[in-house]
């Protein structure tokens, strides 16, 4: 029997923006519906192939529209980096993400320069109404974005992990994990919704550095542990007053946001653990790990999914069919799967009406000519036009 051909970076990148896409699609007609309506429309094994949401079979949502967006920025920060010589890539993307809060008709409190520019705002399916997380809308409409450092608000809904796919497939000795992180925190502030996207991001990029899912996640975990601070003290001690007469920190605290802090590790240590159990795969053993609205509860339930799949569409099926947030969900384990795997394993049947199927492959096409191995020259032409380096 020969051997597999290990996945090209260009299949994998392929693989991670369609494959992602698909999982999307195929969640998008079933999120916000509970598994006994799943069943009751599908029948009994739930949705397998793509179904009509928003007007159309293979419809995606602001999950897709926003890993768009993501993968635009850093090609934009790519641009500017080889032509400038200076860039801060979380800028670059917040003003991506700007652009597709102006595709959607919303005025931003930051990024209001005129006519958005470049290819990705012609193309309608990226400013339509999806069921855009309101936490995304509403930290993109404040005046300034979210840090690490200074949260814009303490939200760990999956909204920040959803998109950061991309990340994971830049090139070179980067801290993807970090730069994930950064993402992630322009919008949403609480350790497990901006920890999850940098654990997303090094679990992307180890695969596509060859890891197996297994030794990826062992990179993962171990990136985890380093981000989580033990606790310091028994939790009865209390500081005393600091000169100002305010209480000092209390050890309480520190506590709390050391759980806050190693919710990831928890949530992926728990997948794994519930895969290696061997349980029966399905809907029920799915909701063991929650619903996925919130960012640690999506990130154990794809990287559950993805280590449960028989195959790609046997694992973004499974991830999708349950009672919560079931695009996000698909995603995730799509971008997992297909980076893992390759985009071959995608099936003719998910993609055949998948929406922005070609824009998406076009995008993934200038992803590799920017990023792969043989770099495209940025300073002019048509990858400098369509992606002006801001």
């Amino acid at each position: 029997m020969p051997v597999p051909t290990a996945p090209t970076f260009r299949d994998r990148v392929h693989g991670c923006l369609l494959g992602g896409a698909v999982g999307d699609a195929l969640g998008a007609a079933v999120e916000f519906r509970s598994i006994d309506e799943i069943r009751a429309r599908f029948g009994p094994a739930g949705i397998a192939d793509p179904a009509e949401a928003y007007g159309r079979v293979g419809a995606i949502t602001d999950d897709t529209q926003m890993t768009v967006f993501t993968a635009d920025g850093l090609i934009r920060a790519a641009v500017r980096g080889r032509t400038k010589g200076i860039v801060h890539a979380p800028t670059v993307v917040d003003h991506a993400y700007g652009r597709w809060l102006a595709a959607l008709g919303e005025r931003g409190g930051r990024w209001d320069d005129g006519a958005p520019d470049g290819w990705l705002v012609d193309l309608p399916a990226l400013g339509a109404w999806r069921s855009p997380g309101r936490t995304c809308l509403s930290a993109m409409r404040a005046p300034a974005a979210g840090t690490v450092a200074a949260p814009i608000n303490q939200s760990k809904g999956c909204g920040g992990v959803m998109r950061i796919a991309p990340v994971g497939l830049l090139d070179g000795p980067r801290d993807v994990f970090a730069l994930g992180c950064d993402l992630a925190a322009l919008t949403h502030g609480h350790p497990s919704g901006y920890l999850t996207a940098g654990a997303m991001a090094l679990l992307i990029a180890r695969l596509v550095a060859g890891d197996g899912l297994d030794e990826a996640l062992d990179a993962v975990e171990a990136r985890l542990v380093a981000e989580a601070p033990p606790p310091t003290a028994t939790a009865t001690d209390v500081a005393p007053a600091t000169a100002s007469g305010t209480a000092a920190t209390t050890d309480t605290e520190n506590d709390t946001q050391a759980a806050e802090r190693a919710e990831t590790l928890v949530a992926v240590r728990t997948a794994r653990a519930l895969a290696a159990a061997g349980a029966a795969p399905g809907p029920e053993t799915v909701a063991g790990l929650g619903l996925g609205w919130v960012a640690d509860e999506a990130l154990a339930m794809a990287v559950y999914c993805a280590l449960v799949a028989e195959d790609f569409a046997h694992g973004v099926r499974l991830a999708v069919n349950h009672s919560g947030d079931s695009d996000s969900t698909g995603a995730m384990t799509g971008s997992i799967l297909a980076t893992l795997h390759g985009a071959a394993v995608i099936p003719d049947r998910l993609l055949a009406d998948l929406e922005l199927r070609a824009e998406i492959t076009r995008l993934a096409d200038d992803w590799v000519a920017v990023f792969g191995p043989d770099p495209a020259d940025l300073e002019s032409g048509d990858l400098a036009r369509r992606y002006p380096g801001w």
